[in-house]
């Protein structure tokens, strides 16, 4: 399970404190996995669907900032846990 590799994959100890386009990576870590662990316990609502949209952005943002292959692969891996807990959050389609 994706969730559960993304648990055993040490933060890249060059990143930590490391601010990227005003985003704390340390932070925005811990904010995806608060939110992933919501959506997994069913408690993610509104508000905090909106949170992990914002953080979905962030990561879209600093994700091609980085040049170091590991933190590439571990924050490339936390966007896609964060996109995989939004998706049944997309708004439906309309005419």
């Amino acid at each position: 399970m994706l969730w559960e590799a993304h648990l055993r994959a040490p933060f890249p100890e060059s990143f930590r404190g490391v601010d990227l386009d005003g985003v704390d990576l340390v932070l925005l870590d811990a904010d995806v996995a608060g939110l992933v662990l919501r959506e997994l316990g069913g408690t993610l609502d509104g508000h905090w669907i909106a949170v992990l949209w914002a953080r979905i952005a962030e990561l879209g943002k600093v994700v091609p900032l980085i040049e170091e292959e590991y933190c590439v692969s571990y924050f490339t891996g936390l966007a896609e846990l964060a996109r995989l807990a939004a998706a049944r959050h997309l708004p439906a389609a309309t005419d």
